[in-house]
C-alpha cells in the first residue's frame, strides 16, 4: 500500500522531536557529584520578591541550610502588599548570612523582575551570584555544586531547570511541556559548543552567573524591558561573547511556578508574548507542535485501530512523540497524568499561544505581581 503525502509530513514531523531529544540527553546532563575543597566557596544568593510569602519563607530555609559555602543571601521586598517583608524578617533571627532590602520605585520602561535583580546584583559581594526566585527551593548541596561547577569550566551563565511540582491539573498537563519544547526542538549541541546568540536558551528560576561577565554583558539591564529573562538573558551574555550553559536540576532544586490554574493561564500567556507566540512563530510553533505531537499520535492510534496495513510500518513512529513523554515524565519526576493527557497539554499549549498572539494584536495588555503591562513593555 502506497503511503500518502500527508502521512510522510506527520512521520517527519513525529521524527523531529523524538531524534532531537535522544540526541539533546546526551548533553542535558546534570551536575557533578562533591569533592574535596580547601576553602569553602562564596555564593551571593539573590532573591526578588514581590507579594511571595506563600513561598518566600521555604525558599530561604533552603538556602540558610546549604552546606560548605560562604554563603550571603540577599532578598529584594519589591514592593509587596502582603507578609514578604515580614516573613523574611522573621527568618533573619540574628542570622548574619540574611539581609532584607528594599526596592526603589519602578523606573519607566523597566520591567519589575529584570529591575529588582539589577539592583540586587549590585548588592552582591562574591563573584558567583545565584539568582533564584522566590518559589525555588535547593537542596542542601547545591550551592556547592552550582560554584563548583562555575568555577571548573569557563561558563559565564549557567542557568538549570528545578524539578517542577504541580497541584492542579492544568499545572500537571503545561508545565512538563517546557521539557518536551526545549529538548525536542533546540539544539543543545549549539549550546554547549557555540556561542551564537541564536542557541540562547536558559530557566529564569535559576541563573548562575560571574559577576564581571554579568557587568561586562550589561546584566538585567541590557534585558530591562523583557518579562521573559529565561532566554534573552543568556542571549544577552552570548551577544558579548560570553559562554552560557544550561542543565537538568531536577536533583538539586525544586519549584512550583504557579498555584492555580488562573495562574497557569496568565503566567504562560505572559511568557508567550516573548517565546512562542510572535507573527512568525505562532504558525511554526502550531505546525511542529500540532503536526508532531497531536495529529501524528492520533493517525497512528487509528491505523492501529483499523488494522491498516500502513500501522506496521509507521504506527510505531507516529506515536513516538506520545510514548516518549511517559520516559520524560519518569526522568524529569513529572506527573504521569501529564504523559497519558500529552496532546491535550499540547493544544491548550497551543490555545494560550494563540490568545496572547491575538491578544498582542488587539493591544490587550495584562498585569503581573499587581503591575500592569502594555502589550509591548
Amino acid at each position: 500500500m502506497q503511503t500518502p503525502w500527508w502521512l510522510w509530513l506527520l512521520i517527519v514531523l513525529a521524527s523531529v522531536p523524538v531524534f532531537m531529544m535522544a540526541l539533546n540527553m546526551l548533553f542535558f546532563r546534570r551536575l557533578g557529584g562533591r569533592a574535596a575543597l580547601a576553602v569553602a566557596p562564596a555564593v551571593s544568593v539573590l532573591i526578588p520578591a514581590r507579594n511571595e510569602e506563600k513561598s518566600i519563607g521555604l525558599a530561604i530555609d533552603s538556602v540558610l541550610d546549604s552546606r560548605d559555602v560562604e554563603l550571603e543571601l540577599i532578598v529584594l521586598d519589591d514592593g509587596s502588599t502582603d507578609a514578604t517583608a515580614q516573613i523574611v524578617r522573621e527568618r533573619m533571627n540574628g542570622d548574619g548570612r540574611l539581609r532584607l532590602e528594599k526596592a526603589p520605585p519602578l523606573p519607566a520602561g523597566w520591567c519589575g523582575k529584570q529591575h529588582a535583580c539589577h539592583i540586587l546584583a549590585g548588592l552582591a559581594s562574591c563573584e558567583v551570584m545565584v539568582f533564584l526566585d522566590a518559589d525555588v527551593r535547593v537542596e542542601p548541596d547545591a550551592l556547592w555544586r552550582l560554584s563548583h561547577a562555575m568555577r571548573r569550566g569557563n561558563t559565564a551563565l549557567l542557568s538549570g531547570f528545578p524539578a517542577q511540582e504541580t497541584g492542579t491539573l492544568l499545572e500537571k498537563l503545561l508545565i512538563p511541556l517546557m521539557h518536551t519544547v526545549l529538548l525536542g526542538y533546540l539544539p543543545l549541541p549549539g549550546v554547549r559548543w557555540t556561542h551564537h546568540p541564536a542557541f540562547a536558551a536558559g530557566c529564569g528560576q535559576m541563573m548562575v552567573v560571574r559577576r564581571e561577565a554579568y557587568r561586562a554583558a550589561g546584566g538585567h539591564s541590557a534585558i530591562r524591558a523583557s518579562l521573559h529573562d529565561g532566554i534573552l538573558l543568556p542571549r544577552a551574555f552570548r551577544r558579548a561573547g560570553f559562554p552560557t550553559d544550561l542543565f537538568d536540576a531536577t536533583d538539586v532544586a525544586r519549584c512550583r511556578m504557579y498555584r492555580s490554574a488562573a495562574e497557569v493561564w496568565a503566567g504562560l500567556s505572559k511568557n508567550a508574548r516573548e517565546g512562542m507566540a510572535t507573527p512568525v512563530g505562532i504558525g511554526v510553533w502550531s505546525v511542529l507542535l500540532l503536526g508532531g505531537h497531536v495529529a501524528a499520535p492520533m493517525v497512528g492510534l487509528g491505523l492501529w485501530m483499523a488494522g491498516s496495513p500502513l500501522s506496521w510500518g509507521w504506527t510505531p513512529l507516529l506515536m513516538a512523540p506520545w510514548l516518549l513523554r511517559f520516559g520524560q515524565s519518569a526522568w524529569f519526576r513529572q506527573s504521569l497524568a501529564s504523559a497519558v493527557l500529552h496532546p491535550v497539554g499540547i493544544m491548550l499549549l497551543l490555545a494560550i499561544q494563540w490568545h496572547a498572539f491575538l491578544s498582542g494584536l488587539r493591544g490587550v495588555g495584562f498585569s503581573w505581581k499587581g503591575r500592569d503591562y502594555a502589550t509591548t513593555p
